[in-house]
């Protein structure tokens, strides 16, 4: 069924999933190359070769420039998936261009492609809130202008709902969750980033994925619009986006950049190649040099095609290991910008903790790093964990006290018993149950044999905390063995004391 998404694996908010087209289906997260159907250097074979069996087009240019009547698969010789864009990049770069809404519909109607998206009105970087809300308003009105033509194709084509309002967040939570009233739109996508991601604006950029997937349904595919460089888009899959589309492979190329998973050289900078791709392996970035500019640009073009692919497939894996969060870590320090995406994604860790499954296959062990990884949502549920345990506790009886035992060493049992409660102390996730001990993920994990003292005092503080929570209902407690988290060992003293101790 055209428009039909499922849902096959889940780590944090990012999912792979199966979009069902016309042409056949696509798994995401995936990525649209941009094909400029006026001028290209690269043409749609090469983009196959590369693989990748699904491409974006402009309406506007082709109706523009070449007004063909045919299906636009039959223009591009192309059997993939084909979307097409309204114009709204040129309306975000020329104030407005001459086509109406209307228009761009029944000729998207008329050419046919698999996903097609209404002529918004992008925000942009708009620092006017009231201009703002123009652009939202107009496009909700086109959204409502389009439903006759939107009902009557969706058998074929999915039309996509453009959600605007930049940065200004109220604005784009409301442009969101109006989606709700159209079942119609079978996709959704987040528009006006491109200036931010130019920019290497992240903060902003995280901010607006976070709200506008926060306010709309997940049985959605949802789409980021301009996202091309594969630096930011782990980040952005992990807040939940399905789909990328960009011509920064080609505009690079252009302009001699190289595009590699974790930053942009210029290709004079280059002795050497970082990768080994079709172009990477039979020419040196020398050669390229040397050559004519459009065999130069070709060549680039691909390359960058492979690195972007090379990096969809790197987050797909993470998802399916369940190893995201670790992967997002990995890739955030290629860049201070986009360590600046990935604490802004912390700033949503009980987001990602709410769609993060607890298991997933085999499982596997859990790194821990630093004082990032506490947002992990393995952590996240563990202290909700504690969170319910405290007030189970506190709606029973406070007469009937227990004595309490922490201790670090992972092989302690003596003393356990009816009249005990024993919690083994770990420097990432605080007080653990000893009796979840050689439960997922307590038993799977993998830590530096060095710990930072500021993991360490967070931890402090944690037992701090977990214990004066619960300090009524506990009559004395033990340390046991834990000098290198720094609490002393101590044997039976009052809660009080303690507490005051630590």
């Amino acid at each position: 069924m055209v428009g039909e998404f499922e849902i096959k694996e889940e780590d944090l908010a990012g999912r792979i999933g199966i979009l069902s087209t016309l042409h056949g289906n696509i798994e995401t997260p995936t990525f649209f190359p941009v094909i400029n159907p006026v001028k290209s250097e690269i043409t749609v074979e090469d983009i196959k070769k590369v693989g990748f069996n699904n491409i974006i087009t402009n309406a506007y240019l082709v109706k523009k420039n070449l007004n063909i009547k045919s299906h636009i698969h039959d223009y591009f010789s192309f059997n993939g998936i084909i979307m097409t864009d309204s114009g709204a990049y040129q309306i975000l770069q020329y104030g407005e261009i001459s086509i109406s809404n209307k228009e761009i519909v029944e000729y998207e109607l008329e050419i046919k492609p698999d996903i097609a998206v209404i002529l918004d009105v992008p925000t942009g970087d708009v620092k006017n809130e009231s201009d703002a809300k123009l652009s939202v308003d107009e496009t909700l009105r086109r959204i409502n202008e389009s439903l006759p033509h939107v009902r009557s194709s969706s058998d074929q084509i999915i039309w996509v709902y453009p959600i605007q309002g930049g940065r200004f967040l109220d604005l784009l939570a409301y442009s969101a969750k109006y989606s709700f009233q159209f079942d119609e739109f079978k996709m959704l996508a987040l528009g006006s980033p491109t200036v931010l991601m130019q920019r290497y604006e992240y903060v902003p950029l995280i901010d607006m994925i976070y709200t506008a997937k926060s306010n709309v349904t997940r049985g959605k595919a949802f789409h980021l619009f301009g996202g091309g460089l594969p630096h930011i888009m782990p980040f952005a899959v992990a807040l939940g986006v399905d789909s990328f589309d960009s011509a920064s492979y080609i505009l690079y190329a252009r302009d001699n950049r190289y595009i590699t998973r974790d930053r942009v050289y210029r290709l004079e900078e280059l002795e050497y190649f970082p990768c080994s791709c079709p172009v990477c392996s039979k020419y040196t970035p020398k050669d390229l040099q040397e050559m004519e500019q459009k065999d130069r640009t070709r060549l680039l073009a691909i390359h960058n095609l492979y690195v972007i692919k090379e990096e969809i497939n790197a987050i797909k894996q993470s998802i399916k290991e369940g190893r995201l969060f670790e992967y997002l870590q990995q890739k955030a320090f290629s860049h201070p910008r986009v360590y600046d995406a990935f604490k802004s994604v912390l700033k949503y860790a009980d987001y990602l903790e709410k769609f993060d499954p607890r298991t997933k296959g085999e499982i596997k062990g859990v790194f821990l790093y630093n004082k990032d990884s506490l947002a992990r949502p393995e952590i996240k549920r563990h202290e909700r964990l504690l969170r319910e345990k405290i007030i189970h506790k506190a709606d029973k009886s406070a007469n009937h006290k227990k004595r309490v035992v922490i201790t670090c060493e992972d092989g302690y049992y003596d003393d356990i018993n009816s009249e005990v409660e024993v919690y083994l102390l770990n420097p990432f996730y605080g007080p653990i149950p000893i009796e979840l001990k050689n439960s997922f993920p307590y038993s799977q994990y993998e830590t530096p044999t060095i710990i930072d003292d500021e993991i360490i005092e967070q931890e402090r503080k944690k037992l701090k905390d977990f214990l004066y929570d619960m300090r009524d209902n506990i009559s004395s407690i033990s340390v046991i063995k834990c000098e290198k988290l720094h609490i002393n060992s101590t044997r039976d003293v009052p809660i009080e004391l303690f507490l005051d101790q630590l």
